[in-house]
């Protein structure tokens, strides 16, 4: 979805399907794509925010140029992804697109053959309704999106060299399981054309924001999770456009489990060396991007990028993090509100640790090698900024600036396997505790609903705290019978901490209360309650 031709958003389209979305989030999951690329996150550059619409075959050529040049191809940035406004407004009279003959003369084969010879990969982009974000917004002339004509238009994509489909759905129609099946028609039919191509989508476009609710795995290589990201840090929105850095991290962060080798969460094109953020937080930019398994899309004009922003985007420890074979998206550790704590298990052994800063001021960010799954007494900590070495016996700390991120690689000691998660199911009902439409704000009550082992059914002890989507369940303080459930940001609390008892009830220790599902019920829907433990049905529970 494109910002600079973004004015309005109406309030139907925000709000919308919201039923069918909370549906759709009951169903099975589904295997993964398993195409064969992108076993890692991938990494390049698209023209939109810098550019828009004002693109030409010379202005990619020379980007390209200057990713070669600049040494960042070599670092791993190989994707040119060429976005709205490359073709021409009419389909050939055969009904296949065509490259616009003033803007991409020699043609987009010509093109994916000049990224070839260079060692880069060739990106491109196109929607799956009738007409593209530009198209939409009346930026551009024509309808050519491939609405109809899937298969034609992979295997154009595929005769041109075409590498990495960006697929924008640029809609307020559909529900979430239309577009899953719309999405779907392009997943298969990129793959009968018999080349790897990068699937990566946008269901939010012009939509109801579906790209948070499910697992899109089985669909695409990556998939977008908010709004448009948009060169600042907080623009105070929750998922609405357009995106702050800090608003899409919130967005994100609960989304870890459905990340892996081919198969990532897409908060947005980066917007370093953009201007309108400070150094510090363009670092944490790149930073929390890094350790989240970001695809590292930039998106700023290599051709006269500062020796600054250069030292950003080419940071090779973050880089070597970002890129682990793992593929592992880091977990919430810790979040008071203004000191967050992240942590990435990476296949060597040893965990990336982010101490994000997200107050206004100077703060002290800690957490300890025990937190972030290491055992031991002896620990060596790789600034990944400074590329400075210290050791620790278990304490990680540093003073982090406002918006500031300090990373870690700690190596050292023993990985304690990661906690194995599960889902719980009421011995009355036989359903599953469930985060309800895997919202993930501060208060939300959990429930029963039907088990499907979705990532908002799927718990994990961590010591005494049971963790869903990023945060902790929670017991209000002082609670007394009666009280909610409620999800609530980590913070080491005794009323975050549960036993689960001999008798299968399950206790939170600051109030010696119960989960109980409220008055007995067993519909979908019933609330998830705290009441003085009985071991009566509805307060037993089973880990599945």
């Amino acid at each position: 979805m494109h910002r600079s031709l973004r004015k309005t958003m109406t309030a139907v389209a925000a709000a919308m399907l919201l039923v069918g979305c909370a549906v759709a989030l009951r169903a099975e999951p589904a295997m993964a794509l398993n195409n064969g690329v992108a076993r890692v996150p991938p990494m390049g550059w698209n023209s939109w925010n810098t550019f828009g619409c004002n693109i030409n075959e010379a202005l990619i050529r020379q980007e390209a140029d200057a990713l070669v040049s600049s040494g960042l191809r070599d670092l791993g940035y190989r994707y040119v992804v060429v976005d709205d406004c490359w073709f021409n407004p009419n389909r050939d009279s055969a009904g296949n697109l065509q490259g616009d003959p003033s803007r991409f003369p020699s043609g987009m084969k010509a093109l994916g053959d000049y990224l070839h010879a260079r060692d880069l990969k060739f990106g491109i982009y196109q929607v799956p309704v009738d007409r593209t974000c530009a198209q939409y917004f009346g930026g551009y002339p024509g309808a050519t999106g491939s609405q109809g004509h899937e298969t034609q238009d992979a295997r154009q994509f595929a005769a041109w060299g075409v590498d990495f489909l960006k697929y924008d759905w640029c809609s307020p129609n559909g529900s979430i399981d239309q577009q899953v099946a719309t999405f779907a028609k392009m997943r298969d039919a990129l793959a009968a054309t018999g080349r790897p191509i990068v699937y990566s989508i946008n269901p939010n476009s012009i939509h109801a924001k579906t790209g948070p609710l499910r697992n899109w795995g089985d669909v695409a290589n990556m998939w977008r999770t908010t709004e448009d990201i948009t060169n600042a840090w907080d623009t105070g929105q929750t998922n609405g456009y357009p995106m702050g850095i800090q608003n899409i991290v919130n967005v994100t962060v609960p989304l870890a489990s459905y990340a892996g080798p081919g198969q990532f969460n897409d908060p947005d094109m980066m917007e370093v060396g953009r201007g309108g953020m400070t150094d510090t937080e363009m670092r944490s930019h790149f930073a929390l991007w890094a350790v989240l398994a970001s695809p590292l899309i930039a998106g700023n004009d290599l051709r006269s990028m500062s020796t600054q922003t250069l030292a950003i985007l080419g940071n090779r420890n973050l880089v070597a993090i970002n890129q682990d074979t793992l593929a592992l998206q880091a977990t919430q550790i810790a979040n008071d509100g203004t000191r967050r704590v992240l942590a990435k298990r990476l296949a060597n052994g040893d965990v990336a640790v982010a101490l994000f800063n997200q107050g206004s001021a100077t703060t002290t960010v800690s957490t300890t090698a025990a937190a972030v799954g290491k055992s031991g007494t002896s620990f060596t900590l790789l600034d990944a900024w400074t590329n400075t070495t210290g050791t620790t016996t278990g304490s990680i700390s540093a003073s982090v600036p406002a918006h500031g991120t300090v990373v870690y690689r700690v190596s050292g000691g023993g990985t304690e396997p990661p906690p194995a998660s599960f889902a719980l199911a009421s011995a009355a009902s036989g359903r599953c505790l469930d985060v309800p439409n895997s919202t993930t704000a501060n208060g939300t009550q959990p429930v029963i609903w039907d088990c499907n082992g979705a990532a908002n059914q799927r718990w994990t002890a961590n010591g005494q705290t049971l963790q869903a989507l990023g945060k902790c369940l929670d017991a209000p303080l002082n609670a007394t019978a009666g009280a909610k459930t409620q999800l609530w940001d980590c913070n080491g609390g005794t009323n975050q901490q549960w036993t689960f008892n001999a008798d299968g009830t399950v206790s939170g220790r600051q109030s010696g209360l119960c989960l109980d599902v409220n008055n007995a019920a067993t519909a979908n829907g019933t609330t998830v309650i705290l009441w003085t433990c009985s071991a009566a049905a509805n307060q037993r529970w089973t880990r599945r």
